[in-house]
């Protein structure tokens, strides 16, 4: 039996017209164009946040933004990659800022311009609340910021689409900088764990780990004990 044809859809690639097949993500599509991606692209599905992509869809005037490896497109769709979105971002010593919402009027003020229209968060790939973490900031909630930008991967969508012009990945960034060294609880297990690291507990074990083949390596990593509390 002849193998089905597969069904292909047209997209708008910067411009210019490709067929390309019906199911692909933006990436596999423009691979399969002849695009040689070299930047733009980094885990290949996974969340690295380094394939930002703007598009519109066929029939919707609305400009959208996705992640190219997550993505798939659909028949119409025009589309443009988005390497980074560059964005200002102080230098700063963790070491000498307090968490609270005094740092933030410091080192990045524009985040008090938030109006509040949600932009930022129907922007974002990995459906994170971005607005609640901006408010969260600017009630001085570092704990709640950096809970809710937890996943926050950087692809930048959300500055991309603010019409306030704030960069909020970078606040995120230093809310759970300020979280981790501040005001997140200390783990004696960690502390612990740290401490036979540096004694080289553990040097023989990552010696005979780093001297493995891959499918040794592979094989050993399957058969490992999983402990379930």
């Amino acid at each position: 039996m002849a193998e089905e044809k597969r069904k292909m859809v047209k997209v708008y690639i910067s411009g210019e017209l490709f067929e390309v097949p019906e199911g692909s993500t933006i990436v596999t599509a423009m691979e399969y164009a002849g695009f040689q991606l070299k930047r733009g692209v980094g885990c290949r599905e996974g969340y690295c946040g380094a394939c930002a992509t703007v598009y519109r869809e066929k029939g919707d005037y609305k400009l959208k933004g996705g992640l190219a490896c997550q993505t798939v497109v659909t028949d119409g769709m025009a589309l443009t990659q988005i390497p980074f979105v560059p964005a200002e971002k102080p230098t700063y010593d963790l070491d000498k800022l307090s968490p609270d919402v005094s740092t933030f009027m410091e080192l990045f003020p524009s985040v008090f311009r938030c109006v509040a229209c949600n932009t930022c968060t129907k922007a974002c790939p990995q459906d994170i609340q971005v607005m609640d973490y901006v408010q969260a900031l600017i009630r001085g909630d570092i704990a709640k910021a950096a809970d809710l930008s937890f996943d926050c991967i950087r692809c930048g969508l959300c500055a991309l689409r603010c019409p306030a012009e704030i960069v909020q990945y970078n606040n995120a960034t230093l809310a759970r900088r300020l979280y981790g060294k501040y005001l997140s609880r200390k783990s004696p297990e960690l502390e612990k764990r740290l401490k036979e690291i540096s004694e080289g507990k553990f040097d023989q074990e990552m010696d005979k780990l780093k001297k493995m083949g891959r499918k040794e390596l592979s094989e050993t990593y399957y058969k490992r004990e999983i402990k379930i509390s």
